[in-house]
């Protein structure tokens, strides 16, 4: 480690005391960031910040998934958002919950064939 410059000019070493304050305070920061530190693993091992943090992993990375695939269309899940709980909202509020399941189910299975479709049209 460098000895680390306590604002005393060139050629002057300063007062032994000045040193010894300086150092002392050094010793305080590094005790107060030792103290930190273990209370943040203390507190990030516990079982349910734990989960909380997996949970905010796994909705960052299908966020990004859901990003990526709308990418090529030129809008995002921040875009689309609104419009997807105003939908859900109102599936909710008319008790359509098994329909739109089906209707949901169904769209999937047209683009699926499409997709296939297109896939083999391409590779011929």
């Amino acid at each position: 480690m460098q000895a680390k410059d306590y604002h005393v000019s060139p050629g002057h070493s300063g007062s032994h005391e000045e040193r010894k304050r300086a150092l002392l305070r050094d010793g305080e920061f590094y005790r107060a960031g030792v103290a930190h530190a273990r209370a943040q693993i203390t507190h990030s091992a516990r079982p349910e910040v734990m989960f909380h943090s997996v949970l905010d992993h796994a909705t960052w990375v299908l966020r990004a998934r859901a990003d990526a695939l709308l990418k090529p269309t030129g809008t995002s899940v921040s875009v689309l958002a609104p419009y997807a709980l105003t939908a859900i909202s109102f599936i909710r509020k008319r008790k359509l919950g098994k329909q739109a399941l089906g209707a949901s189910v169904l769209l999937g299975a047209i683009g699926w064939y499409l997709q296939r479709k297109r896939a083999q049209q391409v590779s011929y």
